[in-house]
């Protein structure tokens, strides 16, 4: 939940960072900060509260290196001694971090044995002392340290670093938390999530676990794993706008994207799904309505009708025994899904549709389960969809890896350009939903719905449906965003009530797995309303964390 900033050039870095911080608080959060180097000093702002509190303290603050942090509490209550950035004692640098530092008791116990002291309760104060102590001890450069103090750390990380000794670079590294790096012109950001910086570029590069980015003002980039092989990544430009995360006259995301569905099922199926009097000429074009939706009133349908899915249909598997991940998805026994969340409700709808139109048995596993309990695949006759709005979703990510160390194809959808479940997994479907600030899931959630249908009607057209039962179910998911439109039209403002009542609340916790609260917002607490939570015996497990992280969440919420 927790969201980075990071910036090196010729802007001033506090307004960089603050308003990159602005743009994530969709992720969650109680208390934020940032570090900016000028004049070899360590500027360090941090305030619990809002990013606009943050603001009122740092934005007067010069420098055109820094980093940023909102921070959702976990190892510690929130406070300005808890919160991001962390420093060792002679402030020689600053680091944000993303994730958990599995082993930070442990190396906190040797640390403290060798003569370090720490002010907050985190995890990631221990890996700043770890990188500080691995430096001066061993007499190596920061960069080194760092590597060498990752190869120590058990659990996932994504961390940002800026150092007054050196202030014209930003060290960036990855392991199960996302991580990006911007590059413009003679200036690099870092950030969990591109929207941070995506007014000043679209280029990017993708960090992946165990992966450090060494980027310099001037000097250009230099990426390689934790064991220094150097490595080339590609630079990938980012498809959406600036537009397109801003509320653009609605009051609150969750309004806004409520709004955009019609526009967004417009685009999930643009290019895909085509009907039209001449054959392979497309129909969901771009007629602009009276709403500013750019949607579609089809003429009378006569003939042709197609349904195009490239990212299946591609040649994939060893050179001399290729095939298309729709062969085999047709000659699947059975398919699991995987997700979390809402996700996770998406492939619940898309069981019944591909059952009912494949005839083939559909599984849906929840990420955090499946990832644990050692599931039996058979590479043979299994095929595993993993579905992830970000395409980061640390558990589906490790369900999706688990699928391919048994040597099962794995197909995704996601609604993130060149996010890790797109890069690691065989191929796949984007929603093209446009980005989703809002944490309750609107948009995303009706595209993947829609994404599955799809992806249903291709597996089994001529094997299981008949032509003209694949025309119409075709032309049924064409009509969709005009449905879809006016159904809000007639019903805006009910709908313009209903989404202000989600925005600020939900009314209970449900009986569930306690890795699934950690993906939904903490509700309200009321001191009436009980809370039980079963934990395991071990207290390292992810489940066991959940909880208590979960428990420590409610209980601040009940004291307010």
């Amino acid at each position: 939940m927790c969201g980075i900033t990071g910036y090196v050039g010729k802007r001033k870095a506090a307004e960089i960072l603050l308003g990159g911080l602005a743009r994530l608080e969709y992720r969650g959060y109680d208390s934020a900060g940032l570090a900016v180097v000028n004049g070899g000093k360590m500027n360090i702002r941090k305030k619990v509260g809002k990013v606009k509190e943050l603001k009122a303290v740092a934005s007067d603050v010069e420098g055109t290196v820094g980093i940023g942090h909102t921070r959702w509490a976990t190892h510690g209550e929130p406070s300005e001694k808890n919160a991001h950035p962390h420093v060792p004692s002679d402030s020689s640098f600053a680091l944000v971090h993303n994730g958990i530092v599995e082993n930070y008791s442990t190396l906190r116990e040797m640390l403290t044995r060798n003569g370090c002291t720490f002010y907050s309760e985190t995890d990631t104060e221990v890996l700043v002392k770890l990188i500080d102590h691995i430096k001066k001890t061993e007499s190596l450069t920061l960069q080194l340290a760092t590597r060498k103090a990752l190869t120590q750390v058990q659990g996932t990380y994504g961390i940002c670093i800026c150092s007054q000794e050196d202030p014209d670079i930003l060290i960036a590294a990855r392991m199960g938390s996302p991580l990006i790096v911007g590059v413009g012109e003679e200036e690099y950001f870092v950030a969990s999530d591109a929207s941070a910086f995506l007014e000043y570029t679209r280029n990017v590069l993708h960090l992946n676990d165990g992966e450090m980015a060494v980027v310099h003002r001037t000097e250009g980039h230099q990426v390689s794993t934790l064991a220094g092989q150097a490595l080339s990544p590609r630079l990938v430009a980012l498809e959406g706008s600036l537009e397109q995360i801003e509320k653009g006259g609605y009051k609150h995301f969750m309004l806004k994207e409520i709004m955009e569905q019609p526009t967004a099922l417009l685009n999930c199926m643009r290019g895909r799904v085509c009907i039209s009097n001449e054959p392979g000429s497309p129909v969901l074009g771009s007629q602009v309505g009276d709403r500013a939706h750019p949607l579609l009133r089809p003429a009378p349908i006569k003939s042709g009708v197609s349904l195009t899915l490239g990212g299946i249909e591609q040649l994939v598997g060893p050179e001399g025994a290729k095939y298309t991940m729709l062969d085999k998805l047709r000659a699947a026994r059975r398919i699991i899904i995987c997700g979390c969340g809402t996700s996770w409700h998406a492939g619940l709808v898309g069981e019944y549709i591909l059952e009912t139109l494949c005839k083939v048995p559909v599984e849906v596993e929840y990420a955090s389960e499946f990832r644990y309990r050692n599931a039996v695949l058979r590479a043979d006759e299994d095929v595993v969809i993993v579905i992830s709005q970000s395409g980061e979703t640390a558990d589906t990510l490790a369900a999706l890896r688990y699928a391919k160390s048994q040597g099962v194809l794995c197909m995704g959808i996601c609604n993130t350009v060149g996010s890790t479940i797109a890069r690691e997994t065989d191929g796949g479907i984007y929603l093209h939903a446009g980005p989703e600030i809002g944490v309750a899931s609107t948009k995303a959630f009706t595209c993947q719905v829609t994404v599955l249908a799809m992806l249903a009607l291709r597996i089994s057209h001529t094997r299981t449906i008949s032509d003209a039962q694949y025309s119409e179910l075709a032309l049924a998911l064409s009509s969709l965003p005009n449905k879809i439109d006016d159904l809000i039209r007639q019903n805006e403002s009910k709908i313009v009530e209903i989404a202000k009542v989600l925005c600020i609340s939900l009314c209970a916790l449900v009986a569930s797995c306690s890795s699934r609260r950690l993906c939904a917002p903490v509700p309200h607490a009321w001191k009436r309303v009980p809370v039980v939570y079963r934990c395991t015996a071990s207290p390292t497990t992810a489940s066991s964390w959940a909880a208590g992280t979960t428990i420590r969440l409610l209980s601040r919420a009940r004291s307010k």
